[in-house]
């Protein structure tokens, strides 16, 4: 495990004609993200479900940053042809993605399904993402010099299991069972993608992984919310008083993935405080069902068939010959 103490927001690079995009960027760790890449001179799209709040959030930002570069668009990472249409926007408008920040999810909800019928949290937190970061896979490729995407996680990836043969919850559902195991995915998916860069032999774009520890957001409101259930809300709330960190220093993993020097492929970026759910990043490890190379390549296979959206490496490193 290498330590980075003493490593803050203060401490990123200029960031100065470098392009990211932030899913889910109008709130919490997201939002904390866009902000401070902002500042550092990056333009960011924000790419959100809710465009409206998004705009306010933007206008929040710029009251603050006022030379900020913003740019928000339309993504809903529970629908295919919303995800396509970004994609396409996106490479219609810009030339370059220097960083792909896979923030967005939602987070111990009853049971719901994405517009293509997919269980809500494996659709959006995993699914979602994979064709999002497929179908942008050739702006990471064609930008000069290094790239990266960076896949946000959870400690609570360590309860989860893919189930294979559920994996929509369609036989049997539990909120937090499901989230954990999207979050496993998210990690399966973020290191099959830096074996396969490798043995493409595709140097110059990084795969990255990160969890921000135990951190007050919105994420957690949401379950109790839908459920209605005023019991749960007050508890969380009071946990989130008790014990979380804030979401600007929640957001720190992710920024040290997206941005700091040293940070090699493969690498899983957490607080490194008490119980890694607080403090500041270091590269850690994550679960040992999140390295079994035979689950991540069965689930790679089968988030194609279910997305449509496939990666050609072998093409692209063709072309880099």
């Amino acid at each position: 495990m290498t330590n980075r103490e003493g490593w803050t927001a203060e401490r990123m690079p200029d960031m100065t004609e470098k392009t990211v995009v932030v899913t889910g960027a109008n709130s919490g760790l997201g939002y904390e993200v866009t902000r401070a890449l902002a500042r550092t001179g990056a333009t960011v799209i924000m790419a959100c479900r809710r465009t409206n709040h998004a705009m306010t959030v933007k206008g929040r930002i710029l009251t603050e940053l006022p030379d900020a570069t913003l740019d928000v668009r339309e993504l809903d990472l529970a629908d295919r042809n919303s995800i396509r249409a970004f994609a396409d926007d996106f490479e219609a408008t810009y030339d370059d993605l220097h960083v792909l920040c896979n923030n967005a999810g939602v987070m111990a909800i009853p049971r719901r399904e994405t517009d293509d019928n997919f269980e809500m949290q494996f659709g959006v937190n995993h699914l979602g993402h994979f064709a999002l970061t497929g179908l942008l896979f050739d702006s990471l490729l064609e930008t000069p010099g290094e790239t990266r995407v960076v896949t946000q996680s959870s400690s609570l990836h360590e309860r989860g299991d893919i189930d294979f043969g559920d994996l929509h919850g369609e036989q049997a559902y539990d909120k937090r069972d499901a989230y954990a195991q999207s979050k496993l995915a998210n990690l399966l998916f973020a290191y099959e993608l830096d074996r396969r860069l490798d043995d493409a032999g595709i140097e110059d774009v990084l795969s990255v992984a990160c969890h921000p520890g135990y951190a007050s957001t919105n994420l957690q409101r949401r379950g109790p919310e839908q459920e209605g259930s005023l019991i749960r809300l007050w508890v969380m709330r009071l946990a989130n008083a008790m014990f979380a960190q804030s979401a600007e220093r929640g957001a720190l993993p992710m920024l040290y993935a997206a941005t700091a020097d040293g940070v090699m492929g493969g690498d899983y970026i957490g607080p490194g405080g008490l119980m890694n759910m607080r403090g500041l990043p270091e590269v850690q490890s994550s679960s040992e069902q999140s390295y079994d190379e035979s689950a991540a390549n069965r689930l790679w296979k089968i988030s194609e068939d279910m997305t449509g959206v496939t990666y050609d490496f072998a093409q692209s490193k063709a072309a880099d010959d």
